[in-house]
């Protein structure tokens, strides 16, 4: 979807300065009081900002956009369920063994909803042809404090998950290096961390890329990476020798608050689905992509949580990758896909954060010094992850933490909240009810879910 939004904005030429590069995740910002389309080609083919269309011509451009989508209804439904697919089904049997699998009620009815809360943001961009973003809509309810609202959980959201992603590399790639003693004398690490630092400072570079085309390369490996996983749990089960035979309890309501977070984690996405939205070519089949995408994801979670926790029942890791048994060929291909996965995550994550910021720089500065600074604030920012994963290495609470502090309000509280805004003359009561009561419900598990996951974060970061 990367390519085929960067081919459609290509063309196009903007008259302000400092025009604004929407991208997935991507965050706009207000200069002068006016707002204009991204403009691609000039940030990331180091054309600087020479832009000359005017922004009377807003309005055609955006339709000019959605002309050229072409994204078909199959091709949308895969974008989509490669956006949700991610550290989820990592952590689906952990979550099935550990609530209980009458908890899967809990997984389907979160997976309903933010199909829903999917639904209300193509409602919102449907209402404004041009709104572009989930920025863009957030601007539109409540004006720049919505903006800026929506901005500020889109990069929580997006450090937190990198956060995650980093900590997984960290467990996962200490099994695949197993028996392999790495030292510095000077260093204090052991060598899991030390295998982690010395992936990240590989994949550093790639926070220096400018071409889209390679950043989406690279989260084409993703989802390879997700597939390849998937498989080798199945062929564990089917010819690993490993029995399904472990009991699973009812229900275990101590337990909810926290693995409602892993939930919902599971269904993180819709602060890039407004560009998906608008790359098809029918956009009118939003719906259908939403409901056959959310469907896809929950099944997979569903059928993925309840084969691991029946294959290893309390013995189950919050990461399924790391209690298959080590001596299979399966095991070593699926924790070399764990490795490999979250390495093709970073330069896509970052890439908003780092054109938002070139564009915030002035213009007076040359575009060799916006890239060197980009790639300088990147590197940091990088750094800071990993030294907060080795940090705080516990996968299941800060995927939790994650889930419920931000995923709850990108996923359904501030959808709802928008539209309610955005639809408020028009919006049937019935309606307003449903989105009232799931906005309260949704606020309530994520508050309790906050206090637990942190709860149990600082208990396991005070027992080591």
């Amino acid at each position: 979807m990367w390519g085929e939004l960067r081919k459609s904005t290509r063309e196009l030429r903007c008259t302000e300065s400092d025009c604004l590069s929407r991208q997935n995740h991507q965050v706009a910002s207000e200069k002068l009081g006016e707002e204009c389309f991204s403009c691609d080609a000039c940030v990331e083919e180091n054309k600087g900002y020479k832009c000359n269309c005017s922004i009377k011509d807003q309005k055609n451009i955006s339709h000019g956009l959605d002309d050229r989508a072409n994204s078909s209804f199959a091709h949308s439904v895969v974008n989509m369920i490669a956006m949700l697919l991610g550290l989820g089904q990592l952590s689906t049997p952990y979550v099935i063994e550990n609530g209980g699998w009458a908890s899967a009620f809990l997984l389907f009815g979160l997976g309903v909803t933010c199909t829903y809360t999917s639904y209300l943001l193509g409602k919102c961009l449907e209402k404004n042809p041009n709104l572009r973003s989930y920025t863009d809509i957030g601007h539109d309810a409540f004006g720049r404090k919505g903006k800026i609202l929506a901005a500020t959980f889109i990069y929580m959201e997006i450090f937190m998950a990198l956060v995650s992603y980093t900590i997984s590399l960290h467990d996962n790639i200490g099994m695949v290096f197993s028996g392999m003693q790495i030292r510095l004398p000077w260093l204090k690490l052991s060598t899991p961390q030390m295998l982690t630092m010395i992936a990240v400072l590989i994949i550093l570079p790639s926070l220096w890329l400018r071409d889209l085309s390679a950043i989406s390369f690279l989260s084409s490996g993703g989802i390879l990476m997700s597939a390849v996983i998937l498989t080798s749990v199945a062929s564990t089960a089917i010819f690993g020798g490993v029995k399904t035979n472990h009991r699973i309890p009812v229900i275990n309501f101590r337990k909810i608050p926290a693995i409602t977070g892993l939930y919902i984690f599971g269904y993180t996405g819709h602060i890039v689905f407004p560009n998906l939205y608008k790359s098809m070519k029918d956009p009118s089949k939003f719906v259908k992509v939403s409901i056959v995408s959310f469907a896809s994801v929950t099944a997979l979670y569903a059928a993925l949580g309840f084969l691991g926790a029946n294959m290893f029942g309390s013995q189950v890791n919050s990461q399924i990758t790391l209690s298959l048994p080590r001596h299979l060929i399966v095991t070593k291909i699926a924790l070399w896909a764990t490795v490999l996965a979250p390495m093709t995550k970073y330069a896509l994550e970052f890439a908003p954060f780092a054109i938002h910021l070139e564009h915030s720089l002035p213009s007076s500065i040359s575009s060799r010094t916006k890239m060197m600074i980009r790639s300088t604030v990147g590197s940091i920012l990088l750094l800071l992850i990993l030294a907060l994963a080795l940090s705080v290495p516990y996968f299941e609470h800060v995927l939790s933490l994650t889930g419920s502090l931000v995923s709850v309000s990108t996923c359904v509280i501030m959808p709802c909240v928008f539209y309610t805004r955005i639809s408020w003359s028009k919006i049937s009561r019935p309606i307003l009810i449903l989105n009232t009561t799931l906005v309260a419900f949704v606020a309530f598990l994520g508050a309790v879910g906050t206090v637990s996951s942190s709860k149990a974060l600082v208990k396991s970061i005070v027992g080591h």
